[in-house]
């Protein structure tokens, strides 16, 4: 009779630890699956709006381009105010802090609520004033970054966090 209870008991036991299984999993799949969607509909759909101008255009869509996560045709530059117009179309805007220091203001603006924008502002110039940083950091979605390397995690990190 013991042996019989203690079975009933593992059967118990057993179901327990299938369901529990069954719901983890159900759950890391819900937690997970909507970040892969939208990353992968980030880095197929979403159109990055380059803010720079010179040399600087070039270097930014060399190092998205390189990195292999984006394709050429979702990446487009916007080199003089006149062409904020073409902004429209984008859901992602990275801006070249010195080159547009002058008319971040109208970026600011232009740009829509949830669209994300990073800001890049390499060491080599001067630092955002402060004013400007709190007009940045005003607007939903947005990120400055100093370095390079930061830069592609802070885009992707956008594509994540933001939907189309």
């Amino acid at each position: 009779m013991l042996l019989d209870i203690l079975n009933f008991a593992g059967y118990i036991s057993t179901l327990i630890v299938v369901v529990s299984l069954i719901w983890a999993i159900i759950n890391w799949f819900r937690g997970i699956i909507p970040a892969l969607l939208r990353l992968g509909n980030g880095l197929a759909k979403r159109k990055i709006a380059i803010f720079a101008k010179g040399d600087n255009i070039e270097s930014l869509q060399s190092l998205l381009l390189d990195s292999k996560l984006f394709r050429k045709k979702n990446v487009f530059k916007i080199t003089s105010a006149t062409d904020l117009g073409k902004a429209e179309k984008a859901s992602v805007y990275l801006v070249h802090y010195h080159d547009w220091q002058a008319d971040i203001a109208d970026i600011l603006n232009k740009k829509p609520d949830g669209c994300p924008i990073v800001v890049y502002a390499p060491r080599d110039g001067e630092p955002i004033p402060e004013d400007e940083m709190k007009a940045i950091d005003g607007k939903r979605n947005s990120a400055v970054t100093n370095f390079r390397g930061r830069l592609l995690n802070d885009i992707v990190t956008a594509m994540i966090t933001t939907s189309l």
